[in-house]
């Protein structure tokens, strides 16, 4: 008898557990992006949705919240019901946030729960084709001998991009001229 009251037991649970689970996404996959249309973080999500949307057999749309390091998306996020149909695809600035700003409207630790990598994107130096350095080393020895001359452009204060040239200007020892753009990808 005790063990016909077992396995009734455990044929219950499992049966209470499938019928509460539900199946997802049952509606439509928001992925908020933290920056304008147009930029690399948008691109990237735009080709992640289309090929998860398959993959899921729902649609993923992508809302672009720009404006202050990305700060303004995440907290859209933070704020958002924790059921998985609000997510946020973001960079290392979401890691940097927390040191760069006095306060944000979330706890960077607390407030999202990771979901996993996507891309890894490498930081490169560009420069036109007559530009003197051809290297590394001549782009120091030129930097530093020619510091008001040269100026590295960003995709805005907070951003990978401002934090590796900040990073470099460090390194080298130089502070170049910084011109940061309102939005990445954008003229």
């Amino acid at each position: 008898m005790t063990r016909f009251l077992l396995s009734a037991l455990a044929g219950a649970t499992m049966l209470a557990g499938a019928a509460s689970a539900q199946e997802y996404p049952t509606k439509i996959v928001t992925v908020i992006v933290p920056f304008a249309a147009g930029g690399p973080t948008d691109t990237v999500a735009r080709l992640v949705a289309q090929s998860m949307g398959k993959s899921l057999g729902q649609q993923l749309i992508i809302e672009n919240v720009g404006g202050a390091g990305g700060t303004l998306g995440a907290a859209r996020v933070a704020k958002a019901a924790p059921d998985g149909y609000t997510v946020l695809l973001h960079h290392i600035g979401q890691a940097t946030s927390v040191a760069l700003y006095r306060k944000l409207p979330y706890d960077t630790l607390n407030d999202f729960a990771p979901i996993g990598l996507i891309t890894d994107v490498p930081m490169t130096f560009v420069a036109k084709s007559a530009f003197p350095a051809k290297d590394l080393k001549e782009l120091v020895a030129y930097a530093q001998a020619n510091k008001d001359k040269v100026s590295y452009a960003n995709a805005g204060v907070g951003s990978a991009s401002h934090l590796c040239g900040m990073l470099f200007m460090t390194a080298i020892k130089t502070e170049l001229t910084t011109v940061p753009y309102k939005a990445p990808g954008l003229p």
